[in-house]
C-alpha cells in the first residue's frame, strides 16, 4: 500500500472510532476509493472546490460521517429496519453515498438539478457496488418518487425553504435533517414562522480534524406529529 494511503486509511479508521463507528475492511475500502473517484473526476467535471485530498477527506467524507450514528440510532429507536433516505442538493452524493455505504440495510436516494453530479454518483455507486444508491437529475420539488422516512440535505438552502421543497417528500411522523455550520437561530425562528415544522433539537456534531461548527436540525411537521 502507497505511503499516502496508508495514512489515508489511519486518518480514515481514527475518524471512525471517534465518531464510535465499526467499519468493515470492505466499508473503509469504499470510502477510500468514493474520495478517489470523486478526486479524479473532479479533474474534469468540476464536483466540489475542494481539490486537496486532505481537505476532501475531512471536509466531504468526515462531516458526512458525523451524521452515520445519528441516523442509525434513529432507526434503531423507531424500530426502522429497512429505512430510506432521500439527500436533497446532493451535489457529489454527499452524504447520500457515504450513507449508502454506512448503512446498506437502507436505500437512499439523491437529487441534484445538476446533470454531471447525479452521472458521477451512478457511476461511483456501481464503481462501489451500491445497489442501494440511486441518483434521480431533478429537482425536488419536480420528484415523483417518496415519502421517505428521512430527508437531510447538506448546504442545501434556508431551513424554511427546506422545509417547503422537501417536505412533503416526508413519510408521516418522518424527519426532515439539516447539515448545517453555526447553530442557525434565525433560520429556526423563521422556520416556525413560516411554515408548519418545528426545530425538535440542533445536535452539535464534532467533525474528527475540522475546526469549524457543525450541527444536524432534527425537523418534525407538527400538523402530524
Amino acid at each position: 500500500m502507497q505511503k499516502n494511503t496508508l495514512r489515508t486509511l489511519e486518518q480514515l479508521e481514527l475518524a471512525c472510532k471517534t465518531l464510535l463507528l465499526e467499519p468493515t475492511n470492505t466499508q473503509k475500502e469504499q470510502l477510500l476509493e468514493y474520495l478517489n473517484q470523486l478526486l479524479k473526476w473532479n479533474q474534469t467535471y468540476n464536483l466540489t472546490a475542494i481539490r486537496d485530498p486532505e481537505q476532501a477527506l475531512i471536509q466531504h467524507v468526515f462531516d458526512s460521517l458525523a451524521v452515520v450514528k445519528p441516523i442509525t440510532d434513529h432507526f434503531l429507536e423507531q424500530g426502522i429496519t429497512k429505512g430510506t433516505l432521500l439527500d436533497v442538493g446532493s451535489g457529489a452524493g454527499l452524504p447520500a453515498v457515504i450513507l449508502g455505504i454506512m448503512i446498506p440495510t437502507s436505500q437512499i436516494s439523491c437529487v441534484d438539478p445538476v446533470d454531471k453530479k447525479m452521472t458521477f454518483v451512478r457511476q461511483v455507486a456501481g464503481i462501489l457496488k451500491l445497489s442501494n444508491v440511486e441518483a434521480v437529475h431533478n429537482r425536488v420539488e419536480n420528484l415523483a418518487s417518496g415519502p421517505y422516512d428521512v430527508v437531510i440535505s447538506r448546504a442545501f438552502a434556508s431551513l424554511v425553504d427546506f422545509a417547503q421543497l422537501a417536505g412533503s417528500k416526508v413519510k408521516e411522523k418522518g424527519l426532515l435533517l439539516a447539515m448545517k455550520g453555526k447553530h442557525p437561530e434565525e433560520e429556526i425562528e423563521n422556520l416556525e414562522k413560516n411554515t408548519t415544522w418545528v426545530a425538535e433539537k440542533v445536535e452539535q456534531l464534532k467533525v474528527p480534524q475540522l475546526d469549524a461548527q457543525r450541527c444536524l436540525v432534527w425537523m418534525k411537521d407538527k400538523e402530524t406529529k
